[in-house]
């Protein structure tokens, strides 16, 4: 018995050397088990009786010698054995695979595309390295050399320099706005200045170019207003050449107003001397504000006798303009385009203007040109007006002009002349492309057919892009409308117009007629005639054909389009189409009910039938009245008033007039009314006739040529 007691000792002596050995060298191999319990419990106890002076090592061999089962104890009383065990976890059995692994080779990930935020626009330039695309679009250098493969290009290094077209279509691939950054290497000689003409409607603006270069525009135009923006030459008396851009004053045509200040050199804002400062005069000042351009304001129609220049300068001076008589450097100008006194004047104020400006562009090299307006010609096709800004645009060469492009197959001046090359300051009109390109597009001049195809696919599909992104954005706008908002109809519009500048200036226009209660959606915009397919479309659809400054459609179309019950409208003057189209749209939304007072009658007297049988009802009580004001409708709802407050509200039941029945009864008249389930009636007692109306909305139109719909 002795020697069990001694070997069993010698054993827990060894394990608490054990667990001595695990505590002091920090192992962790005998954390489970009694061993680890063990070396715990001596931890524990050791950071628990640290202050006393009797080593701590007593308590854990007292607790030892206790046993494993008074150290579970010791440790949580609910571990002692003999209680019931937990349960085990039932073991699931895997199933067994019926078919073998497939076998596929390693395929490694591509590497993710980091791109910057597609919001952000990022410059390139011709000879870029791949280095520098890295770092402006923020994508990998592999990813760009495997984009540059795709596109059947192969470049090496990082360091090696690509083309502007090439970095332009690597940068639309990874959904990157650009913006091409021409160098100013190669000649750079002086330029004619570029100057656009703004203003308000109908102060003189064609007039004063028609005198400046002897023709007569304005008369030519519809309703007297410029609606399309004419680039031309003016030889000046001097012998200096000015090129001369003519903008829309009307409200609607805001776009080519900005797109005029955006290509130009200088501003000349024309002022009618009788009408001073006006809402597009203001607009116009702010577009040139923003394009960071210089003004010369040109006082026109001073022989007119209700004519104050000065008025119209301190109006200038209010709205922030520093003009030369007020200590700035704006010069001003009074002229009068019909007398055509002062052209000398503003054509030393331009010209002084240009020469401070000292106007060079580069000559040689590929050319760059902004697009002012384009259309449709029956027998030549596409057609661009375009106003060169760099380089030499010559004839056969291959051009991309916004998501159109093509092989310039001739050239012509503003005269119609055709042109073998044209230079920085010039206006042309291309002809060649194979598509109507949008008004403000660039024109590049690139190397090859294949390359022109192959931007001009970039371009599209970037550009279906950000068309099904929108549409995404606006339906989600759309749900989050709540069901408090009113009923809203749809009206769709085909819109057709001579050039691609009218159309979108009457689709703006149209759009800006939107309300709680009719939606406008423009379906469908072309550049010229109405034919077959826009006949068609509008069946399917019920939509309205606007046709603006278009020739009639032919007879067979017209014949189609009544059989079909669609309406066209043509008008060639902006503000009567918009002022057709806001009747459309009034007549066409559904109004708003709302109850009003038609009229009111005083009670005379009170009639009362008595010992009416069962089948003819109970007694009723009649109010002889007498009409003041309005007229009584039966159909209409009665209120009974007393003192001013309302004593009883319900539908007519009877109403009479000389012991007829009757419908309406006008100012004026007697008549004898009863209100159902109402029998408290007085002498004196006032009675209003209450309808139900539809409040349809109204079609605002402006001064300044601005027009809206209120509801």
């Amino acid at each position: 018995m002795a020697w069990r007691m001694l070997r069993r000792k010698e054993f827990h002596t060894g394990l608490l050397n054990l667990a001595f050995r695990a505590d002091r060298g920090g192992q962790k191999h005998f954390s489970n088990g009694a061993i680890g319990k063990l070396a715990h419990l001596y931890r524990s106890d050791r950071s628990t009786h640290a202050s006393s002076r009797v080593p701590s090592y007593h308590f854990t061999i007292r607790n030892f010698h206790a046993g494993v089962y008074m150290l579970a104890w010791s440790r949580n009383k609910e571990d002692i054995i003999g209680l019931k065990a937990p349960k085990k976890e039932k073991r699931v059995k895997r199933e067994n695979r019926t078919q073998p692994p497939v076998e596929a080779r390693y395929v490694a990930p591509k590497p993710k595309v980091t791109t910057k935020s597609p919001d952000r626009t990022v410059d390139i330039f011709d000879g870029m390295t791949l280095l520098d695309l890295s770092k402006r679009t923020g994508a990998y250098i592999s990813t760009l050399q495997g984009i540059l493969a795709d596109l059947g290009e192969k470049v090496e290094s990082e360091f090696d320099s690509i083309s502007i077209d090439l970095a332009e279509l690597v940068a639309m691939e990874l959904g990157v706005n650009t913006r091409r950054m021409h160098t100013g290497e190669g000649t750079n000689e002086p330029r004619p200045a570029v100057v656009t003409v703004m203003g308000h409607v109908d102060h003189g603006k064609t007039s004063l170019l028609d005198a400046l270069r002897q023709t007569s525009v304005a008369a030519k135009e519809a309703g007297g207003i410029t609606q399309h923006i004419g680039a031309f030459v003016v030889e000046m008396a001097s012998g200096a050449a000015i090129t001369f851009l003519d903008t829309p004053g009307h409200a609607a045509f805001s776009a080519m107003r900005a797109r005029g200040a955006a290509v130009t050199d200088i501003v000349v804002l024309v002022v009618a001397a009788d009408d001073g400062v006006m809402p597009q005069t203001l607009e116009a000042m702010s577009h040139a504000k923003a394009a960071n351009v210089p003004v010369v304001v040109a006082i026109n129609k001073c022989d007119k006798s209700g004519a104050d220049p000065e008025r119209v300068r301190i109006q200038l001076g209010s709205e922030g303009l520093l003009l030369e008589d007020m200590g700035g450097d704006v010069q001003v100008v009074e002229i009068s385009a019909v007398a055509k006194s002062g052209l000398d004047k503003l054509e030393e104020a331009l010209l002084l203007q240009a020469e401070m400006m000292d106007l060079k562009a580069r000559i040689d090299g590929p050319a760059q040109a902004f697009v002012v307006e384009a259309r449709v010609d029956r027998g030549r096709g596409p057609l661009a007006t375009a106003i060169v800004k760099y380089g030499t645009l010559t004839s056969g060469q291959h051009i991309v002009v916004g998501a159109e492009w093509g092989r310039i197959r001739s050239l012509r001046d503003t005269a119609g002349n055709i042109t073998e090359s044209a230079k920085p300051a010039m206006p042309v009109e291309i002809e060649g492309l194979r598509g109507l390109p949008m008004a403000g597009d660039d024109v590049v001049v690139v190397d090859s057919e294949e390359r022109a195809r192959m931007l001009s696919q970039g371009r599209k599909k970037k550009q279906e892009k950000d068309r099904l992104r929108k549409i995404d954005e606006s339906m989600a706008d759309e749900l989050e409308i709540t069901e408090e908002t009113p009923e809203r109809v749809e009206m769709p519009i085909i819109v057709k117009a001579d050039v691609q500048g009218s159309v979108q200036a009457v689709t703006d226009a149209l759009r800006s007629l939107n309300s709680a209660q009719v939606f406008v959606n423009v379906v469908h915009v072309g550049v010229g005639p109405i034919s077959q397919h826009d006949i068609d479309l509008a069946q399917a659809c019920g939509a309205y054909i606007v046709g603006f400054n278009i020739r009639s459609p032919p007879i067979a179309i017209t014949q189609a389009a009544a059989r079909a019950n669609i309406k066209v409208l043509l008008h060639k003057v902006i503000y009567h189409l918009l002022e057709e189209m806001g009747r459309a749209i009034v007549e066409k939304a559904p109004g708003t009910a709302e109850t009003q007072v038609s009229g009111e009658a005083e009670v005379l007297n009170i009639f009362e039938l008595k010992g009416r049988s069962k089948s003819k009802g109970p007694d009723i009580k009649i109010a002889g009245c007498r009409i003041t004001d309005g007229h009584f409708s039966k159909s209409g709802t009665m209120r009974l008033l007393r003192s001013g407050d309302v004593v009883f509200e319900g539908p007519c039941a009877s109403l009479k007039r000389e012991k007829q029945d009757a419908e309406k009864i006008e100012k004026g008249n007697d008549c004898g009314l009863v209100i159902q389930d109402c029998d408290d009636f007085q002498v004196g007692d006032v009675i209003q006739c209450l309808e139900e109306v539809i409040r349809k909305p109204k079609f605002v139109s402006t001064q300044s040529g601005s027009v809206r719909i209120e509801c």
